[in-house]
């Protein structure tokens, strides 16, 4: 398993999955030419490459590289973006019936022993890129009655608002998001804060 302190950006949930047998890292799907029209996630990930920088993995086809153009303009810059290309092989990924328009093999269907060459490849050390932080898990939420307990939707959904997270998170996606942005310490200081400023209002 390959930890990495960057969050990762990719397509589609099976690339996610893909991944996830992988890397140990935050993994953000773009829901492929969805980023174009998604505002709270393209602020999700321009706020992510600044807090910890970003890793792009999109196919190796044309709308893999548009997406690599838009994910760019979104951060503004390429200093927090370090783009891994995945080689362009001729197939299908055994979930589909039929070949892909341009019939390159996608993300998800690379094997592990590639993507990790591809990985080495940009620059990207597992060794050198450890990065050790304390993370928040679901019993954290359960005690701080963000999961789990009456109501505790409602709160997720108030807390994201004021950390500017995406809205209407699931349990696990709140975790990824907050485990990115703020790991244990940040984040329990900043459940704080927002309380006190609940019980002003």
């Amino acid at each position: 398993m390959i930890r990495l302190k960057q969050a990762v950006i990719v397509e589609g949930k099976y690339d996610k999955i893909t991944l996830k047998n992988i890397i140990d890292a935050t993994i953000i799907t773009t829901d492929g030419f969805g980023i174009f029209k998604n505002k709270e996630k393209c602020d999700y990930i321009r706020r992510i490459s600044k807090e910890k920088g970003i890793i792009v993995i999109t196919d190796s086809d044309s709308a893999g590289f548009i997406i690599r153009s838009h994910i760019k303009n979104i951060c503004g810059s390429s200093d927090n973006i370090v783009n891994v290309y995945i080689p362009q092989l001729k197939g299908k990924e055994k979930r589909k019936d039929m070949p892909s328009k341009q019939g390159y093999i996608g993300l998800e269907g690379m094997s592990p022993k590639i993507i990790k060459e591809c990985l080495k490849k940009s620059g990207i050390n597992e060794f050198e890129e450890i990065y050790e932080i304390k993370k928040i898990t679901k019993n954290d939420l359960y005690l701080l009655g963000l999961c789990g307990v009456e109501n505790s939707s409602f709160k997720r959904n108030s807390i994201c608002r004021y950390l500017e997270l995406p809205s209407k998170l699931s349990t696990n996606a709140f975790l990824e998001a907050v485990n990115a942005v703020y790991g244990y310490d940040k984040f329990i200081l900043a459940v704080e804060k927002w309380r006190q400023e609940a019980d002003k209002n």
